[in-house]
């Protein structure tokens, strides 16, 4: 455990360290959300968007540009007395893959775009603009096709971060299949009990990746999880690495068989907004891990707003989380950029190989505008004696904020990474929520100023609060983070929960109506908010 970490909120710094200047605030897109339906500031958008949810969505949905083959009824039903089950976008039919892809084939400038950016650990990269990630996920998706593989089919994605683990992800998608994101550094166990429990058709993986230097095979652990299988019935692999594998005839493939050799053309299936996109496993540190359900009209809606309001980015700018497809981070790094018409970049290495300067000197080869990290990295790289850990030396006239999530800050290596590396004018978009949330509960913004280690806001549209044990409002005290009102991102359930027992166990047992996340918080009197912990005491090791 590291002993620099504090969560106790005597020791939080009380100063405010950023304030957005007006050119933070003109160019951002939260600001013209806002100025598009006459709202003033920032408390004003937050009363209507939590006071008028179907307003917020159908706004959202609409600011975003998110494409419907058929339009919806109404933007959410929901039983005010029992917010737990929401319908949403009821009657509109949609594939995201129409919004993350097809879209931006509609002009010459934007199909020339960056979509992709991927960079092996050894220095190997490979650029993809939108018309040639169409193409590469046409051939995917035809080449699962080709294998029999199709709608609702739960399809586990067990590999590096290269750039075929982003055309796999939205080629799932745009089949109708259900995505199954799994952590590259899994054991064969652990990837057995997800396949089992999502009895999954499919596997897409590797022989291999690169870390520190070294190989590290993958394929023998995907044979081992797939052999106690049942409903798996293919394995396509990713000749990345060049070590030795075992293929079994008839069941595993390679990637440049199946898929280079199919149509750079596909029509996306026809889904309905609500229908299964994604299962995300959460750890399972508690027993069987829960897969949150989430849909096409879902997860990557809400990713996109965060990734919109939060991180700022624009259509053509380049982010970068250090993340792997396994957690919840790497899918919403894909959609969201690609819903935004921006650039995502991804790593196979370890962000600070073969020097602790690497992940900045990715940010000065790629011209990254954004870069997510957690703050355990941050910890990491302000402990080394290296200079280029602080990006000594190096260019980073591109980057134009940070952004973390994952666990708790606290003030001395935020104002590390924020005076040190970002030269105390670059913020650090500090965010935090969940896989069941599909992104923030809480999240500074180019609006509104922040302190040390702190959360500016809450995402608009998220009812959030700080409650006791009888779900009272706090207010500079500690109690746990809830949220009062739905938002189109939640999970839909937990897969193969009958009765939803777990579900309802976990989120909303505590008190009855309000969504109790399982994390300790507080909010001053300035309107920060910290996450100090879970309050649930599960230790994930």
């Amino acid at each position: 455990m590291d002993t620099d970490m504090n969560t106790d909120p005597a020791s939080l710094d009380d100063v405010i360290l950023w304030t957005p200047s007006p050119e933070d605030i003109s160019r951002s897109n939260l600001k013209a959300f806002m100025d598009a339906h006459g709202i003033a500031t920032f408390d004003e958008l937050m009363d209507r968007s939590t006071s008028d949810v179907a307003w917020f969505t159908d706004a959202l949905l609409k600011f975003l540009d998110i494409r419907f083959s058929t339009p919806y009824e109404r933007a959410v039903d929901v039983d005010p007395a029992d917010w737990r089950r929401p319908v949403w976008c009821p009657g509109g039919r949609m594939n995201i893959t129409a919004s993350c892809v097809d879209r931006w084939l509609e002009s010459e400038e934007t199909a020339e775009r960056l979509a992709l950016i991927a960079e092996l650990e050894n220095g190997e990269v490979r650029e993809l603009t939108y018309a040639e990630l169409a193409a590469q996920v046409a051939r995917c998706a035809n080449a699962l096709t080709e294998l029999g593989l199709g709608h609702g089919d739960r399809i586990g994605l067990y590999m590096p971060m290269t750039w075929q683990i982003g055309v796999a992800l939205l080629a799932v998608a745009r089949i109708g299949a259900v995505a199954l994101p799994l952590f590259s550094g899994f054991g064969a166990g652990a990837v057995r009990q997800r396949l089992l429990d999502a009895e999954a058709s499919a596997l897409l993986t590797a022989d291999g990746f690169h870390r520190r230097g070294k190989v590290v095979p993958l394929k023998p652990l995907a044979d081992e999880a797939v052999a106690c299988v049942p409903s798996l019935r293919h394995q396509i692999v990713l000749k990345l690495a060049g070590n030795d594998v075992e293929m079994t005839t008839g069941r595993d493939h390679w990637w440049h068989d199946v898929v280079d050799p199919q149509s750079p053309e596909h029509t996306a299936a026809d889904t309905s907004a609500e229908d299964p996109l994604m299962i995300i496993y959460t750890s399972g540190t508690t027993g069987r891990p829960k897969g949150a359900v989430h849909t096409h009209c879902g997860f990557p809606v809400k990713g996109a707003q965060d990734m919109c309001f939060g991180m700022d980015v624009h259509p053509g700018e380049r982010i970068y989380w250090v993340t792997d497809m396994g957690w919840m981070m790497g899918p919403w790094l894909i959609f969201g950029a690609t819903a935004l018409g921006g650039t995502a970049f991804v790593y196979e290495g370890a962000p600070d190989y073969p020097g602790p300067g690497r992940v900045w000197e990715l940010a000065e080869r790629h011209q990254l505008q954004v870069i997510g990290l957690s703050p355990t990295l941050a910890r990491a790289l302000r402990a080394s004696d290296d200079p280029a850990a602080g990006a000594s030396g190096i260019d980073l006239s591109s980057l134009r904020m940070f952004a973390s999530t994952g666990e708790p800050w606290n003030p001395e290596p935020f104002r590390w990474l924020f005076e040190t590396v970002g030269q105390s004018k670059r913020p650090i978009i500090n965010y935090t929520g969940g896989t069941e949330i599909s992104g923030g509960i809480l999240q500074s913004n180019p609006l509104l100023p922040f302190k040390a280690a702190s959360f500016s806001a809450a995402c608009p549209g998220m009812a959030v609060d700080v409650v006791d044990e009888e779900g009272r409002s706090l207010l500079d005290d500690v109690g746990e983070l809830a949220i009062r009102t739905p938002w189109i991102g939640m999970t839909r359930g937990f897969w193969r929960d009958e009765g939803d027992e777990r579900y309802q166990a976990a989120y909303w047992s505590k008190s009855p109506g309000i969504w109790i996340h399982g994390d300790w918080a507080r909010r001053d009197a300035d309107g920060q908010w910290w996450i100090l912990g879970r309050s649930d005491d599960t230790i994930n090791v």
